[in-house]
């Protein structure tokens, strides 16, 4: 079946790209013996198909890099290494942080940034920092009653809009919540419009607090709207567990996830603490399918040891 799947992908079939992606997402180990075959042809994207590359091929792909006979498909093969799970590829990453191999002089990022696209980072005391929980579960939504007075957007004056709100005594919450060491209840509040434009910051407190940052931007290129509009009378229940981390869709009706990781509509976007300016974590994305907006998803982000919450925005 996979030897199958392969040989469709390598042959332009889109469908069974779709499927071996997903096979990479949920058993990563069933593709490794396959994943030369789809590099030798050229096969680079999804760069998630790569996540059970062994020793092996990591080593193969850094000696190329090294050699400086990969220098045209950089940025495709640091995005590879930054999804392998082989310790050798952060290595590599790590090493040519600091000194860049041939052809890296024409990319726009240091080989480190391109671990953001795979949900890690380097914390300040060198170690390997998860972005992303290795759990997800479903976000239901429900509709709840509209605002009725309340904190409102400074910019465009609509009332502001709980995305979620979090009990992280509750198991399911709790788990999808470790990696970020929040406790107590988590409240996320944004404008849905201004969100749109710029990812927008909040205080967060344990005992549900969420207050606008004082310190968001207004970008200049903000819409002036003609009245304030009354922000989705949705919020999302925690559901059943996901199969896989990497289940949330951006796109599709029933997509809104907790945890695990991004669905990201274009390139990676993991909001910077606006207290300390550390990459956040990622929460979890409210799709906008499920608000019945069509298209588009809002992610959730949060830096606990700041107390900063942040919600962004992407479509195509």
């Amino acid at each position: 079946m996979i030897e199958g799947l392969v040989r469709a992908a390598v042959a332009g079939d889109e469908d069974a790209l779709e499927e071996l992606t997903a096979i990479a997402a949920a058993e990563p180990a069933r593709l490794a013996g396959q994943l030369s075959l789809l590099l030798d042809a050229g096969v680079l994207w999804p760069p998630i198909l790569y996540r059970g590359a062994d020793g092996d091929l990591v080593r193969r792909i850094v000696e190329d890099v090294d050699a400086g006979r990969a220098a045209d498909r950089l940025n495709h093969l640091f995005l590879i290494l930054a999804h392998a799970s082989d310790p050798h590829a952060e290595r590599a990453l790590r090493r040519w942080q600091e000194s860049p191999p041939p052809g890296a002089d024409r990319l726009y990022v240091g080989a480190l940034a391109y671990a953001h696209e795979a949900g890690w980072t380097v914390a300040p005391d060198g170690g390997r920092r998860e972005l992303c929980a290795p759990t997800a579960y479903r976000m239901i939504m429900n509709e709840v009653p509209g605002p009725a007075g309340g904190p409102a957007c400074p910019w465009c004056t609509s009332p502001l809009w709980t995305v979620v709100d979090l009990d992280a005594g509750l198991p399911e919450v709790a788990e999808a919540l470790a990696h970020t060491g929040w406790a107590g209840r988590l409240r996320i509040a944004t404008c849905h419009l201004c969100a749109c434009y710029t990812t927008l910051y909040c205080r967060v407190t344990p005992d549900g607090g969420a207050a606008w940052f004082a310190g968001n931007g207004r970008p200049e290129y903000l819409p002036d709207t003609a009245r304030p509009e009354d922000p989705p009378a949705m919020l999302p229940a925690v559901g059943t567990r996901r199969a896989s981390p990497f289940q949330a869709s951006a796109w599709d009706e029933g997509g809104s996830t907790l945890g695990g990781r991004p669905d990201w509509i274009q390139d990676a976007e993991h909001a910077d603490c606006p207290g300390c300016g550390q990459p956040m974590d990622y929460l979890g994305l409210v799709g906008g399918a499920d608000l019945d907006f069509g298209e588009g998803a809002y992610y959730l982000h949060l830096h606990a040891p700041c107390g900063f919450a942040a919600v962004s925005y992407q479509q195509s």
